[in-house]
């Protein structure tokens, strides 16, 4: 995808979409609280754009083959930037749900495939060493990004200038359109009787499975209880027509994606190991804020500045596993430290109280957990990809489908996340009020204390009424923090059973 010598402007290029990608979900993600408020959205609304953009970005991820070989791929990577750029603009100047709503639909149709691009300019462009080097841009990007994104989010909304996370994302947009003209081709990839030949209707059955799925999951969250069977008939209704989808696109015969050229042990294996990874970051990207936020009651700017300088552990992890794997590319022991990492960021959190300190118990957790994504995703995209690199455009099909899917993990993982930590809740709330109700000395002294220190202030009566209110707010924290622990505690043994899988299987080795 780029001229035969690419020097560093290339490489730059490649840096720049995968921080797009990522600072643009980092970001929104993070400043959900602010952006509701600024917005005036409710929570449902706010899910059901992050559902509109994941689905419509996974429409746009399908497509990225299909127009690269029409458009050419500076074309196609001028013009999908220059789309998500229209969007961040849209969104940077939205005062209401509906403008917000549109912005992150057309931010989604341009910026959807952009990692996608970011990874074939690599396989397309770069050869040997070369493409290594391109390898640690694209990572860099992914460890750099994931650090600065919550720092950006609370620095903008800290000044009260939410706006400024998108117009970053809308100048980094054209920096890309920019350096595009300089370093990429826009010679066919491949000859026109060779061209995919996609079918409207599964498109169509495509976006709108997506959509339905990514929209059910999110409202697992707020209307588990009262629309359950509504919600499980959407998911079922969502999952046959993904089912058909792919069916298409297996038995059809120049489909838009060939699945049926995929399908070998290595690349299921690592499409499963990557869902895991992206199942992983969406439920800690929700858990971590909610857990420093609301549960131990850190301020909103704290945590971003104590995120990023956590995350930014995983910089280091970048630059030593760069260095290390090209001498020692065997894939099992980055994965078995990456998997340990986890399980203890998981063992460090679930042994915190509601007394925690930011540098002593949550700063080194976070710095431990920066290193999981860095060592194993690059680990796991240079093993998984390796028996579908005959076929150029088999391997950008299967890089597709791999993001495709991720979008996918990711929504899956907040709510795996959300309904853990209600179910949780609730249940540690039923044991902790059954202690009060049966009079605990230790709530009884609280009650007691609370309502002495009242009574001088207000009366007997008002006091024992505003007493009761407290013990029940101590009642739901508490609560809260249990349901947290036990999150924490099964990243933990997921971490662990990731190490014992990575030491018993056969495929990465």
């Amino acid at each position: 995808m780029s001229p035969s010598s690419p020097g560093r402007l290339f490489y730059a290029t490649i840096f720049l979409l995968v921080s797009i990608d990522f600072l643009q979900s980092g970001m929104t993600a993070f400043a959900a609280g602010p952006l509701m408020g600024e917005l005036g959205m409710a929570p449902e609304d706010f899910s059901f754009a992050t559902a509109v953009y994941a689905s419509v970005a996974i429409l746009s991820i399908s497509m990225q083959r299909w127009f690269v070989e029409r458009l050419g791929p500076r074309r196609f990577v001028q013009y999908t930037t220059a789309i998500c750029a229209g969007g961040a603009v849209l969104c940077a100047i939205s005062d209401d749900f509906s403008s917000f709503l549109a912005g992150r639909a057309v931010m989604a149709l341009g910026g959807g495939a952009l990692f996608t691009s970011a990874r074939m300019m690599i396989h397309h462009a770069l050869v040997g060493p070369a493409r290594f080097v391109g390898i640690k841009y694209l990572v860099g990007g992914l460890a750099l990004n994931t650090a600065a994104a919550p720092w950006l989010a609370s620095l903008a909304v800290s000044h009260e200038r939410w706006s400024a996370i998108y117009w970053l994302l809308a100048a980094l947009g054209g920096l890309v359109v920019f350096l595009a003209s300089m370093v990429l081709h826009n010679r066919p990839l491949v000859a026109q009787e060779h061209r995919s030949e996609p079918d409207l209707w599964p498109q169509i059955i495509l976006v709108g499975g997506s959509f339905l799925m990514l929209y059910a999951l999110q409202r697992f969250y707020y209307d588990f209880y009262g629309n359950v069977l509504l919600i499980g008939m959407v998911m079922a209704l969502a999952v046959v027509g993904l089912m058909f989808y792919g069916h298409t696109q297996h038995v059809g015969d120049n489909p838009i994606l060939r699945v049926r050229d995929m399908l070998n042990v290595r690349y299921v294996s690592g499409v499963a190991l990557f869902m895991f990874i992206y199942t992983m970051l969406g439920a800690n990207n929700y858990m971590i804020p909610m857990t420093l936020q609301r549960t131990l009651g850190f301020g909103w700017a704290t945590v971003g500045d104590f995120e990023a300088l956590g995350f930014a552990g995983g910089t280091l992890a970048w630059w030593v596993v760069m260095r290390t794997l090209p001498r020692h590319p065997s894939p099992r022991k980055f994965l078995v430290i990456g998997f340990f990492a986890l399980a203890v960021f998981g063992a460090l959190l679930s042994r915190i109280d509601g007394q925690a300190d930011m540098w002593r118990d949550i700063l080194p957790a976070l710095a431990i957990y920066s290193v999981f994504l860095p060592i194993v995703m690059p680990v796991a995209a240079m093993n998984t990809f390796r028996e579908l690199e005959y076929d150029e455009s088999v391997f950008a099909n299967a890089q597709q489908m791999k993001n495709m899917l991720a979008q996918i993990g990711i929504a899956l993982g907040i709510t795996l996340a959300t309904l853990g930590q209600q179910w949780r809740t609730t249940a540690h709330y039923a044991v902790l009020n059954e202690r009060v109700a049966s009079n605990d000395p230790i709530y009884v002294e609280i009650f007691q204390k609370l309502q002495e220190s009242l009574t001088n202030v207000t009366g007997a009566v008002p006091a024992a009424q505003m007493a009761t209110a407290e013990v029940a707010q101590l009642l739901a924290r508490e609560s809260a923090l249990l349901a947290h622990i036990d999150y924490f505690g099964l990243v933990a043994v997921l971490g662990l059973a990731g190490v014992l899988v990575t030491l018993i299987q056969r495929v990465f080795r």
